[in-house]
């Protein structure tokens, strides 16, 4: 029984990738885009877990136990979680999922999780932890404090997710589209939010039956198997070893198929900057999940279906610590272009990152339509890969490694991106986005696109999977025009705007 942890985990990572599921992200647009559309894919998720853990507890198939409430450490932690996952550049497990993409910076974040929250549940922390949680308010579920039965607020809850939603994908069919990948087979195309929200949220009802019949009596959770796991690699305890490690290792299986199989792996080593910030990132995950009780699944999915006062308050503080943390790290500034010492930089270099550049190969090079030919810059980025470079193989997953040259997570977007920005002539503006993830291929967009003016023509490279929902949605919204959108390589895409 307890593989079928790796199964449902990996059927978990799976959504995930495909979704680009990413709780941070939704918070984040809460405070950057002023935008509810993908926050409301959490409440899809809350929604479908709440109808059937209800059901499931009503039917007496589970017993769920409610975590007494303790304010002092779900406050603390659920704010200082709410920042980590900022520096990390994703929850707990977003940064599970994202390491099966081959983001080297998410695998350094998620071992520095796991080192801190089992220092904060059963090593030299335990103490600290203990004593944040000395206050103690005895209070459960908020359906049992006002004396009312669970499915109140069951049926309250999935009234107003049903509005959001219909009122978001109404907007969309009433909106202009937003560009997809060319020539791109619907079975590689992303799911919707929405889709991949009812579908991770019934994979957490399924996992309580599953997980309680291997003698854990819970659901999906991140933290506490996390930890675990890090405890039986350390220790060799078998006791550690249950049906919740195995989910957490199945959603990386998951996402690597899941990226692998439709061109979106590519082992990515981020800078010295941001591995700082993920060894920082990653310590406040581990440390403010453990005092909070659980982190965006365990709270912000699994306790907020219960309707726990612990969920719904550390999912409020949590997106107070990402609301911080995006007023410090990610306020937009106005990029500047810069130039070469001609005014200039070159298309095949600035586009398609040419690995030889003393021999390109011009079947590679996919220049702007209007661009003249420029002169070489050779400060290229020679380790990404080309549009004409074979495809990594099956056989050799690590072959695609490359150093992604700018920071990843966290930084002034403003100044990266005015570094970034060159002329390539007659109104083409060529943008390197390559190393940056979520949010900061589209913050440096939008700062650059302030710059230019009505009509120039915008080419964006980038290899974040999350940007290649995001940017062409922020077109869409904001009337600029996508020309061009294609697959430069694995985990490599181009799109070029016009500016509306």
């Amino acid at each position: 029984m307890i593989l079928t942890g790796l199964v449902l985990g990996a059927l978990l990572g799976l959504a995930m990738q495909r979704g680009r599921f990413c709780v941070p992200g939704m918070l984040r647009d809460v405070f950057l885009q002023r935008s509810w559309r993908t926050f409301t894919a959490l409440l899809v998720v809350i929604t479908v877990h709440a109808v059937g853990l209800a059901a499931l507890t009503s039917l007496g198939v589970i017993s769920p136990d409610y975590p007494s409430f303790m304010p002092l450490a779900v406050v603390v932690g659920g704010f200082m979680f709410g920042v980590g996952i900022i520096l990390a550049g994703g929850c707990a497990s977003g940064t599970w999922y994202r390491s099966g993409e081959g983001l080297v910076g998410s695998w350094i974040a998620l071992a520095m999780y796991a080192l801190s929250a089992s220092a904060m549940k059963t090593g030299v922390l335990k103490d600290v932890n203990s004593g944040m949680k000395q206050w103690d308010t005895g209070l459960t579920t908020i359906p049992d404090a006002l004396g009312v039965s669970p499915w109140l607020f069951v049926i309250v809850l999935a009234a107003v997710t049903g509005v959001m939603v219909r009122h978001f994908l109404n907007r969309e069919k009433n909106t202009v589209k937003p560009a997809r990948l060319n020539g791109r087979p619907a079975w590689k195309k992303p799911l919707h939010v929405y889709t991949a929200g009812a579908l991770v949220g019934l994979i957490g009802v399924i996992a309580w039956p599953l997980s309680a019949a291997t003698g854990r009596n819970d659901g999906l959770g991140i933290t506490t198997p996390t930890a675990n796991l890090l405890n039986f690699l350390v220790t060799g305890a078998d006791k550690k070893l249950d049906w919740g490690v195995m989910l957490v290792l199945g959603i990386l299986v998951g996402s690597f198929i899941a990226a692998k199989s439709t061109g979106e792996f590519r082992v990515r080593v981020p800078d010295a900057r941001t591995t700082v910030r993920s060894i920082g990132g990653g310590l406040l995950m581990g440390v403010g999940a453990a005092l909070a009780g659980g982190c965006t699944v365990g709270n912000g999915m699994v306790q907020t279906s219960l309707f726990t006062f612990q969920g719904w308050i550390a999912l409020l503080f949590i997106a107070l610590g990402v609301g911080a943390a995006t007023k410090i790290w990610l306020k937009p500034t106005v990029a500047q272009p810069a130039t070469g010492a001609d005014g200039t930089y070159s298309t095949a270099e600035s586009l398609d990152h040419t690995v030889d550049a003393s021999a390109p190969d011009d079947n590679s090079i996919d220049a702007a339509p209007t661009a003249r030919p420029l002169a070489t810059d050779t400060a290229a980025h020679d380790a990404a890969p080309t549009a004409g470079a074979p495809r990594t193989s099956g056989a050799d997953v690590f072959s695609g490694l490359s150093a992604a040259p700018t920071a990843l997570m966290v930084r002034n977007p403003g100044a990266a991106a005015s570094s970034k920005l060159k002329d390539l002539g007659d109104g083409y503006w060529a943008l390197d986005s390559l190393g940056a993830v979520c949010p900061f291929p589209l913050i440096e967009a939008k700062d650059v696109m302030q710059t230019l003016q009505s009509g120039d023509h915008l080419v964006i490279d980038f290899d974040c999977t999350q940007a290649t929902e995001a940017i062409p949605q922020w077109a869409a919204t904001d009337g600029h025009e996508v020309t061009d959108f294609v697959e430069k390589g694995d985990a490599s895409w181009q799109i070029t705007l016009r500016k509306g």
